[in-house]
């Protein structure tokens, strides 16, 4: 995790000193207010740290390592990556696996952050809102990571623009757009590859015209040799998701997507906790069960294929988990046997179902880890597609 060199100068000192260090190193991305919380002590015991006043004592220096290094260790040291919109960190996890190293991430969501944070530390820069970042506070990197937000592409006026000789590359294109940043930070760090991750709908958005838009400032302006795929996570995970997948890289080579090959995994049943580990909150009240009922009634009257999906430990895959899974749970229920209302999955289920393992913290709300899991990535898919892009970065 992180800077090895200072990584190893953080923990070859002991008691106060390295609590010390570590509270400095901390405060350099934190708050006294948050360093405090995580904590859970008053934000003047960190200030008479931080001032000398009070030596911190080394029963804190577990938790002060663990806030910093975070609770995931990476392996991976074969080359360097730089996670865009990094959400929880669910591609910079998948690359880890495949021999990755994050150098630098972004996210602007405070509660992902949390989430992000807590699992893989402070020992890495982090930035907030990308659209502010200058690329040269972004390190180096081998390989540029980005499930970058979908927004509408435009190509209206271009043709004027020519006419009148003005610029019509990715910076007139794509400017007001989050691809814009991605594009910049390509333009400027030249890595050996990327992988950009997004929505299925976005080989179709604007009758494909937004994906052309994408293509073509990939492969004309930036000069990288790019092939996509829509992947379905179900050849992953037990989860019928589907997403687009992007892979560039800066010299041709004989990377394909028919490298990454689905693996076998379980069913439904294989990420279910035992009925005696759910708490009565995650059952759905009578209220809602029978609206949820009327609803898929209703639809199923006028030919509609909308309602809830049930699923039990003998389902092969579930629908797509979507980041409003918290407001009803409608389109994953879990059945508790007949007569009883089912229930929406919990966030640690979640977790699994998009592959994440039990060692991953959640230090958010339902609410929010819901929205996190939902808006991640199914890990395993990215792992198939960091190990076949890997032999491509060793060359």
């Amino acid at each position: 995790m992180g800077n090895a060199t200072e990584s190893k100068s953080v923990q070859s000192v002991h008691g106060f000193d390295e609590a010390t260090e570590l509270i400095k190193l901390l405060r350099s991305s934190m708050t006294r207010r948050q360093l405090a919380e995580s904590l859970q002590v008053s934000t003047s015991t960190v200030e008479r740290w931080e001032s000398g006043k009070v030596e911190c004592k080394p029963a804190y220096v577990p938790a002060l390592r663990e806030l910093y290094f975070g609770t995931t260790y990476e392996d991976g040291t074969d080359f360097r990556t730089i996670d865009l919109f990094a959400g929880i960190g669910g591609i910079r996890r998948g690359f880890a696996s495949a021999g990755g190293h994050a150098v630098f991430s972004s996210e602007w969501n405070e509660f992902s952050t949390r989430t992000y944070r807590t699992n893989y530390g402070f020992a890495e820069t982090m930035a907030g809102d990308i659209t502010q970042v200058d690329v040269g506070d972004i390190p180096d990197c081998d390989v540029v990571l980005a499930g970058f937000p979908c927004q509408p592409f435009s190509l209206a006026g271009v043709s004027k623009k020519r006419s009148l000789g003005r610029e019509t590359g990715f910076r007139d294109k794509t400017q007001g757009t989050l691809f814009f940043d991605v594009a910049r930070i390509i333009a400027a760090k030249r890595p050996a590859a990327f992988l950009l991750e997004n929505v299925k709908n976005l080989l179709s958005h604007d009758r494909g015209r937004t994906f052309k838009t994408i293509y073509s400032v990939l492969t004309e302006d930036l000069g990288y040799h790019v092939t996509y795929k829509l992947i379905d996570a179900a050849g992953f995970v037990p989860q019928h998701r589907e997403r687009t997948y992007i892979v560039g890289f800066r010299e041709e080579n004989g990377f394909t997507f028919d490298d990454v090959k689905p693996i076998a995994h379980g069913n439904v049943g294989s990420i279910l906790l035992p009925a005696s580990q759910v708490p009565d909150k995650y059952v759905l009240s009578d209220k809602l069960w029978t609206y949820l009922q009327n609803y898929k009634k209703k639809h199923e009257a006028a030919g509609n294929g909308f309602g809830y999906g049930m699923v039990d430990a003998a389902t092969d895959h579930t629908r797509t988990l979507s980041a409003r899974y918290g407001k009803d749970g409608s389109e994953i229920l879990v059945s508790r046997g007949e007569g009883k209302n089912p229930r929406r999955l919990t966030p640690r289920e979640c977790a699994r179902l998009m592959g994440y393992p039990d060692s991953f913290s959640i230090p958010v709300s339902d609410t929010q880890a819901y929205r996190q899991f939902g808006n991640s990535v199914a890990v395993p898919v990215i792992r198939a597609i960091g190990e076949a892009m890997k032999p491509y970065l060793s060359d």
